[in-house]
């Protein structure tokens, strides 16, 4: 696979150019904005498409070195979009609620992450029917808000090696602690956003849901070249592994039936043809010996 191609084009259809309005800038996104139209801030998407371009290979190469990617969003309508580009992925995201020291109190987050685990095997065991109707209630009420908050973190084993961020505002927390852990942050900065800090900025609208999809369908798609890439480096071809069985039963199965086809009436077809004239030399034998037994029994009648 190759990284994911996207044209200028299909960021215009999904409004990426669209900042906000130009009284509510940061004067530090001045680089990046192309102008004002309508009182609304214009991104340069002459910028957007190879600062995409970089955090997308960025991706790749964190993926195909065997690292893990978080993608997080928790506005409304990003959360949908992040969730299902991370699990087509398989990497991590964060959509409902950031936590504080998610990434710094790593081992607090942890043993949440292990009672989130022990809650999933008592509800899904035989345990459960020992429970009170209110044990249970509560269990459940407790499963579901760790849910919610690690629920796609909770198979990641450890700090990621890349985040990727489609609100620096709203997850400033995030920001702060990636940086302070060294973690390289890709972004996605509006006409509001501040770039500092940010290791792959790119510039576009972090509001509307064509946008965020957009982004978020491509760093899914890059994940995957990473993918692709690490098992290409290890030797391993799922196209052959998967074909060549397929391949050698139809072989198989076409050599036992080519020689049951050649054989079976070439076979069947003397002995279609033999057992007729079988049956009817003996009869035919057998009427001149009939006709003698009669001819000598009227002799001896006739001497008689």
């Amino acid at each position: 696979m190759a990284l994911p191609d996207f044209t200028m084009r299909q960021l215009l259809e999904a409004g990426v150019h669209f900042g906000h309005q130009k009284h509510r800038w940061n004067p530090r996104m001045g680089q990046y904005i192309f102008g004002v139209r309508n009182d609304v801030h214009i991104m340069d998407l002459s910028q957007t498409v190879p600062l995409l371009h970089q955090a997308l290979k960025a991706v790749s190469d964190t993926v195909a070195g065997g690292g893990r990617v978080l993608i997080v969003g928790t506005k409304r309508q990003a959360q949908d979009a992040v969730a299902s580009s991370a699990r087509n992925s398989a990497q991590y995201f964060v959509n409902a609620r950031w936590l504080g020291g998610m990434l710094t109190n790593w081992k607090t987050i942890s043993q949440s992450i292990q009672r989130l685990r022990k809650l999933e095997e008592t509800l899904s065991s035989d345990a459960a029917n020992a429970l009170t109707k209110k044990e249970r209630l509560f269990m459940d009420r407790e499963r579901e808000k760790l849910e919610r908050n690690l629920g796609g973190i909770k198979d990641m084993g450890g700090i990621p090696d890349l985040i990727f961020v489609v609100d620096t505002n709203r997850e400033a927390i995030a920001i702060q602690e990636a940086r302070r852990l060294g973690i390289p942050v890709a972004a996605i900065l509006d006409s509001n956003s501040n770039p500092d800090g940010i290791t792959f900025p790119v510039p576009g609208n972090d509001d509307a849901g064509r946008a965020i999809s957009l982004y978020c369908d491509l760093i899914a798609r890059a994940a995957i070249d990473g993918i692709s890439r690490a098992q290409g480096a290890a030797g391993v071809d799922l196209g052959e592994s998967e074909e060549a069985p397929v391949e050698e039963v139809l072989v198989a199965a076409a050599e036992e039936a080519a020689p049951a086809e050649e054989t079976t009436p070439a076979e069947e077809a003397p002995a279609a043809e033999e057992a007729p004239a079988a049956e009817e030399a003996p009869a035919a034998e057998a009427a001149p010996v009939a006709d003698a037994v009669e001819a000598e029994s009227e002799t001896a009648a006739a001497q008689a």
